[in-house]
Parts: C-alpha cells; sequence; structure tokens
C-alpha cells in the first residue's frame, strides 16, 4: 500500500472501526499525522479554530487506523485502553509493529490477500 492509498483509506474510513488495517496503512497514516503537525505548527497559531478543526478530525481517524490495526493482530480493539496506563503506550507500538494474522480472522478477511504475507 502507497502513502496516498494509506491516507485515503484512512480518511474513507474515518469513522470505522470494523475490519483490519495493515501495518502499512497505519504508519503511513502516522507519518502523515506528523507532517500536518508540522505545517499547521510552522503556518497556524495553537489557539487557531484551523489548527483545532484538523486535531479533532486527526485524533478520530487514528483512534479508528489503531483500533483496525489491533483488530489485524488478532485482538480487540478494547486493547487500545491500556495505551491509557503509562506502560500501555510500549505494548501498543509492538502490536503496531506485528505482522498481521494469516488468513481471515474473526475481524474479517486479511487486507494482505490470500495467504496473508508480505514484505509490508
Amino acid at each position: 500500500m502507497s502513502f496516498t492509498e494509506a491516507i485515503q483509506t484512512c480518511f474513507s474510513k474515518i469513522i470505522t472501526v470494523d475490519g483490519r488495517a495493515r501495518r502499512s496503512e497505519f504508519w503511513y497514516f502516522w507519518l502523515f499525522t506528523v507532517i500536518i503537525g508540522v505545517v499547521l505548527s510552522l503556518f497556524f497559531k495553537e489557539d487557531s479554530t484551523i489548527v483545532g478543526l484538523v486535531n479533532i478530525i486527526i485524533y478520530i481517524t487514528t483512534f479508528s487506523v489503531s483500533i483496525r490495526r489491533l483488530h489485524d493482530t488478532g485482538r480487540s480493539g478494547w486493547w487500545w485502553l491500556i495505551g491509557l496506563t503509562g506502560i500501555g503506550g510500549i505494548v501498543l507500538l509492538v502490536f503496531y509493529c506485528l505482522d498481521s494474522q494469516p488468513g481471515a480472522n474473526k475481524y474479517g478477511p486479511n487486507p494482505k490477500g490470500v495467504n496473508g504475507y508480505s514484505n509490508f
């Protein structure tokens, strides 16, 4: 999945937590959020209405793609709550870096294809 495909997929599924998200989709979206954050900080004041609206959209989309990424590794979206603890962020980082479960799981078919294996 390319950078632009990942961004388009994330925004087309902005409030969808059903299904699965590949690692490339998840990490490309995180890269996109960093780029947007840098651009916004360069051109707008922090208390700008535009920054607030963009942040709300980014937070909602990040939440949904994080849940779908957990689904791809075979975990419930409720694991996201462990990130609210101090050490939980490290646990989530490990989960986000894990490869997809091969084949279909209870959250849907593997987004990588039939066998479920790819380079990224």
